[in-house]
């Protein structure tokens, strides 16, 4: 059943002139109607997060620790409808989307416990004879109004991932949530508010890239907060003028199968890898490379693994793989695995479509020109091709413009520390896929990839200033 709802903007509940109808992308049904964002609701959001920043500034460690608990807990009251809410308006399985609301808590629950750990460093300076007598500490101060830009793969937990650390670094914020699933995020701003979060301190502007994009360039913002494609990122940053900026982009990541590794166990990790959300995750398993003398069998394993996930209704309890987030997506996904079978691929499985469905497929005989293997498909999508050394297999991984985790199959102690110490990517993952993560790492990516790490810590110190207090004790 669908809804109107109304945007948290400079503390009020706001309508606008312009509404923008969000559909479920399995099947087209409207989920409900959310307005977009006017500029003059964009310069008011802009200018209450300024005016907030002096509150929030001013809230104890105690305070912030305190607003974050209890989102954890209001997120946990609600965990049922908010995973109804990621299946309906992103296509998310009901599993995927439930694992999602408690990565959640657990961000906020983290967040609640870095907000008192935040703090500084004594810095002994009579390192000099000129410094005798004097001490010298630095402490971290928030660094001003935040503005936060979330995808639609997971808006959940990404928001969460951009305003937990916010409120436990004493921020003030301004989100703009996905085009295609901006309501997930109006109910966290709901729970937010319940938990003591100043209204003013948290606006959710949905709007269109024309009324968002001055933001960007706005001088009040100190800090931008991106997760989203590599070539909407890149180019935000180009415009972002003086703040800082964290990029977390996309991926194409590889995965290297050695012939020691637990067969069944790496064939059901790339499974879920490349298959889960339908590929729609930045660290997606895409590119896998085979030790040839096992190449057959972790075809076969693979292809009937594939074979195996039940494609279907997201609200359903035992799917596995949902619909694209749009079907100009899914066409797109076609399109790429037709380009790469007339440039000589091979289809070992999948390559089936229903409006936005796109059924797990196996390609192989890839080559790098293709753009199923140099781009980011986002899409249920694997290649797989052998490999003879594995030196050669780890060149091959790092033969992309991006860099965000891989993840490496074997029990040799010496290829894993050849894979960690000359693999160019964020995050190197043994006997596990490229798409696992936990939420308080420093999660990030190179090259293409991104721009400084996420994880609650990491992006609460992005989120904060360092400044020197120096004391002569002497005069």
């Amino acid at each position: 059943m669908s809804a109107d709802y109304r945007l948290p903007v400079a503390g009020e509940m706001v309508e606008s002139a312009e509404v923008d109808e969000v559909t479920n992308p399995y099947n087209g049904e409207l989920v409900g109607r959310v307005p977009l964002a006017s500029e003059e609701q964009r310069e008011a959001a802009v200018a209450a997060a300024v005016e907030a920043f002096e509150e929030t500034r001013a809230l104890s460690r105690a305070q912030r620790a305190q607003i974050c608990h209890e989102i954890a807990v209001g997120i946990g009251k609600r965990q049922r409808e908010l995973a109804e809410t990621l299946a309906l308006e992103c296509g998310k399985p009901i599993q995927a989307a439930q694992v999602e609301v408690d990565r959640a808590v657990g961000v906020f629950v983290m967040a609640a416990e870095e907000a008192k750990r935040l703090g500084g460093e004594i810095i002994p300076i009579d390192v000099v004879p000129w410094a005798e007598g004097y001490t010298a500490q630095y402490h971290r101060f928030p660094i001003g109004p935040v503005l936060a830009i979330v995808p639609f793969n997971f808006p959940l937990n990404l928001a969460g991932h951009k305003l937990a650390p916010c409120i436990a670094a004493g921020c003030s914020m301004v989100m703009k949530p996905p085009q295609q699933a901006p309501i997930t995020v109006l109910k966290l701003a709901e729970i937010a508010y319940e938990a003591g979060l100043p209204p003013k301190a948290f606006s959710v502007l949905h709007s269109t890239v024309e009324v968002a994009e001055p933001m960007v360039r706005d001088d009040r913002f100190k800090l931008l907060s991106f997760t989203g494609s590599a070539t909407v990122g890149w180019h935000l940053k180009s415009i972002a003028g003086k703040k800082r900026v964290v990029l977390e982009l996309g991926g194409n990541a590889g995965a290297i199968i050695h012939s020691d590794a637990d067969l069944d166990w790496a064939v059901a990790r790339v499974a879920a890898g490349g298959y889960g959300y339908a590929g729609q995750s930045c660290i997606s398993v895409q590119r896998v490379l085979i030790q040839r003398s096992v190449f057959d069998d972790f075809c076969d394993k693979l292809i009937k693994r594939a074979a195996e996930l039940k494609v279907g209704d997201p609200l359903a309890e035992d799917t596995d793989v949902g619909p694209l987030i749009e079907q100009l997506h899914a066409e797109r996904v076609m399109n790429w695995i037709a380009e790469a079978e007339n440039g000589g691929a091979r289809v070992l499985s999948g390559n089936r479509r229903d409006g936005a469905l796109v059924w797990p497929t196996v390609l192989a005989d890839t080559t790098f020109e293709m753009k199923v293997e140099c781009e980011e498909i986002f899409g249920p999508v694997v290649t797989v091709r052998p490999y003879d050394d594995f030196k050669a297999a780890v060149k091959i991984v790092n033969d992309s413009v991006y860099g965000l985790q891989s993840g490496i199959f074997t029990h040799d102690i010496r290829l894993i520390d050849y894979a960690y110490r000359n693999l160019d990517v964020g995050g190197v993952i043994i006997n596990e896929m490229p798409t696992f993560r936990i939420d308080n790492w420093p999660y990030g990516g190179v090259k293409n990839s991104g721009l400084g790490r996420e994880g609650v810590k990491h992006s609460a110190e992005e989120m904060t200033e360092m400044k020197m207090l120096v004391v002569n004790r002497r005069h």
